[in-house]
Order: C-alpha cells, then sequence, then structure tokens
C-alpha cells in the first residue's frame, strides 16, 4: 500500500511538473508572436510610407526606381505601430530599432510578456515572464519595366501599367513591397 501510494504521489509530481513546463512553453510563444507581430507592424508602417512616396512620385513626376528598390523617405512611426501590436498581444516592447538586413529596412523588436507562467511546483520557475525577438523587413516587389508617358512596373509577374495624368490605382502597399520575417 505505502509502493502503491509513493507511485501515485510521484505520477502527480511528474503530471505538475509537466504542467509547468507547457505553462512556460506557452508563455514563451506567446512572447515570441508578441515579436512577430510588433515587428511586421513596424515595417509595415514604413511600407505604407513607401507606398505613399510612391504616389507623390508619380504625381510629381519623380524618378520612382529608388522608391520601387525600398529607398523613399520613411517618416512613418514604426516603433509606434510595435507598441500597438505588442500591446495587443499583451506584451510591452523592450526595444525597437531600425535595421538593415541584406540591403532591406525594417525593424527588430524586443518585447516583455506582461503574463506569465504563474505559481508552479517547480523551484525558481514561479511567475517568470518571456522576453522574446523578432526582426521584419520590407522586400521590393516590382521593377520599373519602362519609364515613358506611361508608367509600367512589373511586380512579381504582373505587369501594371499607370497612368500619371489619370491616377486610378488599384495597386495596395502589399502589391509593391513584401514584409517578411527574417533571422
Amino acid at each position: 500500500m505505502i509502493l502503491y501510494g509513493a507511485v501515485i504521489a510521484g505520477l502527480l509530481f511528474l503530471a505538475f511538473a509537466f504542467f509547468a513546463v507547457a505553462q512556460a512553453g506557452t508563455v514563451r510563444n506567446g512572447g515570441q508572436s508578441a515579436a512577430d507581430a510588433a515587428a511586421l507592424g513596424a515595417a509595415q508602417d514604413d511600407r505604407d510610407e513607401l507606398f505613399e512616396d510612391f504616389l507623390d512620385a508619380i504625381l510629381d513626376g519623380k524618378d520612382l526606381e529608388d522608391i520601387l528598390d525600398g529607398l523613399g523617405s520613411i517618416a512613418g512611426d514604426g516603433c509606434g505601430e510595435a507598441d500597438h501590436f505588442a500591446g495587443r498581444n499583451r506584451s510591452d516592447v523592450v526595444s525597437c530599432d531600425p535595421v538593415e538586413r541584406d540591403g532591406h529596412n525594417g525593424y527588430t523588436v524586443k518585447v516583455r510578456t506582461r503574463f506569465d507562467t504563474g505559481e508552479t511546483i517547480v523551484p525558481g520557475a514561479d511567475n517568470k515572464k518571456a522576453e522574446a525577438e523578432a526582426t521584419a523587413v520590407i522586400k521590393p516587389r516590382c521593377e520599373l519595366a519602362d519609364d515613358g508617358d506611361l508608367i509600367e512596373i512589373t511586380c512579381d509577374g504582373d505587369d501594371f501599367t499607370i497612368d500619371p495624368d489619370d491616377i486610378d490605382l488599384e495597386l495596395k502597399p502589399s502589391d509593391l513591397f513584401s514584409v517578411v520575417l527574417v533571422g
């Protein structure tokens, strides 16, 4: 009977220990999701700024090549967007820094979760919050095909013709630039 009780107690301890490990994994995954969302949100804000630069360049008759290469006068609030998306994932931004990876501009964002592991039976694992980091960059999707009276661009195999005198674009920022997580 004593042996039976010891086995049951051991199994209960193992079950609680596995639960604590699962809790820690959940907090870590939640933190990584928040970091990913924050970095993507920051880079998407800059992508929207590049799209506005693209529209302004068409209206002003300026060269589009640099903008389509992802170079523009980014005056957005990427880190403000990072705060917004981290907050929606119950986390806080610890740092938000503009970065360049392989010639592409973006952000590296580090977050700390507001939620934690709670109380556990595993010593030293009580109430632990997670920190996670993610980097997202803006990748151009288009090339200028012709710069005559009409503007022709090719974006991932799709051709678009734009009349600078009658801008009725069906293009969206995501048509010109993709935002991706990078390692």
